[in-house]
């Protein structure tokens, strides 16, 4: 059961049930009446486990930064309580998986975009995050293709309300980012995470919170 729950740490639940969400959000705006229930339960399931495996191989990629700041050291992997082998496999599966069921139980275009957001957030977000703070402008993009994924579901065509949805997340994002880096400012300068010039205080280092 502990192991079970250490599973589901990985999986950034809190973070990917906005995900879910507006992705619920953006089916509902594109379907015509009735809803194709069928059609909704696997586009969420496919999103929660492109969701979950981005989440899984996010904190496997930064275990050795989460070692060092002080809200993620007792997690899963920095604490010890589960492998990287374990969590990059589990993250692994999760990602195809989703991707598969949106593939096959939805369209390709969804699938698509799946699959966009977590190449986006894994293979491009996650390590400029080490390099620079403008990772968060790349960091948004995955976080606002869930709407979009959920209307071109309902739609198996993204045009231009699809869009909007997208556009409207993106912009969103930016003053939650923002809030995140001020509160915890002197944690993502021990693990070495560059912040917006206008955190770092007086007489620090550029590229750095400190």
């Amino acid at each position: 059961m502990k192991n079970f729950r250490d599973y589901i740490t990985l999986t950034k639940p809190r973070l990917n049930s906005e995900a879910i969400f507006t992705t619920l959000a953006g089916f509902y705006m594109g379907s015509p009446s009735p809803i194709d229930w069928r059609l909704l339960m696997f586009t969420l399931l496919g999103t929660t486990g492109v969701a979950a495996g981005c989440g899984a191989l996010n904190q496997w990629f930064e275990v050795d930064a989460d070692r060092r700041m002080t809200r993620t050291k007792k997690r899963p992997l920095p604490s010890g309580r589960l492998s990287t082998s374990k969590a990059f496999w589990f993250g692994l599966t999760l990602s195809v998986l989703g991707v598969a069921i949106l593939y096959w139980q939805v369209n390709a275009l969804t699938a698509f975009l799946g699959l966009c957001a977590l190449v986006s957030y894994v293979a491009l977000y996650t390590p400029l995050k080490r390099i620079t703070s403008l990772c968060t402008i790349v960091g948004a993009i995955p976080g606002a293709i869930p709407p979009m994924m959920g209307w071109a579901a309902a739609q198996n065509q993204i045009g231009p309300q699809g869009w909007v949805l997208f556009l409207i997340l993106f912009f969103w994002q930016m003053p939650h980012f923002l809030a995140i880096g001020w509160m915890y400012r002197e944690d993502y300068a021990r693990a070495g995470f560059p912040c917006w010039r206008w955190l770092i205080p007086r007489g620090g280092r550029p590229g750095s919170c400190r």
